[in-house]
């Protein structure tokens, strides 16, 4: 484990962008939400996996089909947490880096890409404000369930963009509402009464998901979603529903030569 955090502290430092509440206004400290990703690391793999049923890694391969990336593809997946995604990514052969502010998550990865016989992708810290990536670098640019945990996520979409080449693909998965008579409202309980507690049972952390929850049904979703891709200057984006709208995964081109709100205010 010393070995996997050298390799995690490598990177580039937690920025105090990041926040748990995307609401402007309401942003906590950033070390506040490192601790809360901090403290559920080791039980967090499990806890995706009961509180989804397991459908959560259907999800992440939808999110790799819509990479479209093969074995000579350099990727980047921000916010990579435990690494799910990135593994994912790395199995079709493509050179991977995974990114995320919380070096206790990324130790996680970095011992399960230990346990693996396939070549595994590189870990770093970074904070998705501020990625240490040269600009047009990537052939595509992926996070799963991380960009409503950022402060601003247009500015964090133009900057994925900026680290992606000229065409690059940026996928987006993230939490969406369903809106069936049926599927809505069960949903809404699960989410606002069962996960909770459920998850709270499993991480021994209550705070971690009551925030699940809140910042999913505040986040933009489906069409907003879009137009904030749009603003951050991403071509053609579009989305798709996933699991009867539980999901959806969202794809964009990345534009030729448009540097980040970060790139622009040096």
């Amino acid at each position: 484990m010393r070995e996997a955090r050298r390799q995690v502290e490598g990177g580039a430092s937690v920025a105090d962008s990041v926040a748990m509440n995307p609401a402007p206004g309401h942003a906590p400290n950033a070390g506040d939400v490192r601790g809360m990703f901090a403290r559920i690391a080791q039980r967090y793999d499990r806890a995706n996996r009961l509180l989804s049923l397991g459908i959560d890694r259907s999800w992440r391969r939808a999110a790799v089909r819509a990479a479209a990336i093969g074995p000579t593809s350099h990727v980047l997946d921000v916010c990579a947490g435990t690494g799910d995604v990135s593994f994912a990514l790395a199995a079709t052969g493509a050179t991977v880096i995974g990114s995320d502010f919380c070096p206790e998550m990324l130790e996680r990865a970095v011992a399960k890409g230990a346990g693996r016989g396939a070549p595994s992708p590189q870990f770093l810290a970074g904070d998705a404000m501020r990625l240490p990536f040269p600009d047009a670098h990537f052939d595509a640019v992926t996070v799963a369930f991380g960009i409503r945990n950022v402060a601003d996520p247009v500015a964090a979409l133009a900057e994925m963009a900026r680290v992606g080449k000229p065409g690059a693909r940026l996928v987006v998965l993230e939490f969406t509402r369903p809106r069936t008579p049926i599927v809505g409202p069960l949903f809404l309980f699960y989410f606002r009464r069962v996960l909770p507690r459920l998850g709270a049972w499993i991480t021994r952390d209550s705070g971690a998901y009551r925030y699940l929850p809140e910042s999913v049904l505040r986040f933009p979703e489906r069409e907003e979603f879009v137009e904030l891709m749009r603003q951050a200057g991403l071509q053609e984006p579009a989305y798709q529903l996933l699991s009867g709208g539980v999901c959806a995964v969202y794809r964009a081109l990345a534009g030729p030569g448009r540097e980040s709100p970060r790139v622009r205010s040096r």
